[in-house]
């Protein structure tokens, strides 16, 4: 089993930075993707970002190109998401999920809880 749990989420206002922390413990593989998703009120759970174990592919959704920026430290087993330029459509909850990279949610196994993430305008 493994667990995930994200932090950093919060309230900002249009224009500011966030970053998402997502750890992972317990009987994680040996070599494992990461990725975030974002699931806003009323709407699907949608791809935002992902990274291969070694951090040299990464994938992002178009809605956050050259915003947005996954990395990992897997010393820590740790994936961040560095949020800039943040807009109030990035609100949502931001569940990181490890498995295969990939933009679809059924390609990653474990999920996290999930955190808030509220862009005032």
């Amino acid at each position: 089993q493994v667990q995930l749990v994200e932090s950093g989420g919060g309230l900002v206002q249009t224009g500011d930075s966030l970053r998402l922390s997502c750890a992972a413990s317990g009987r994680t593989p040996s070599d494992y993707a990461m990725g975030w998703f974002r699931q806003a009120p009323g709407k699907e759970r949608e791809f935002v970002a992902g990274i291969t174990w070694s951090g040299g592919t990464t994938r992002y959704a178009d809605s956050v190109k050259g915003r947005f920026t996954i990395s990992r430290d897997n010393a820590k087993n740790t994936v961040y998401l560095q949020m800039n330029s943040l807009k109030p459509e990035d609100t949502a909850v931001y569940y990181c999920a490890t498995g295969r990279l990939s933009s679809v949610a059924s390609a990653y196994r474990y999920w996290g809880q999930g955190t808030q993430v509220t862009i005032s305008s």
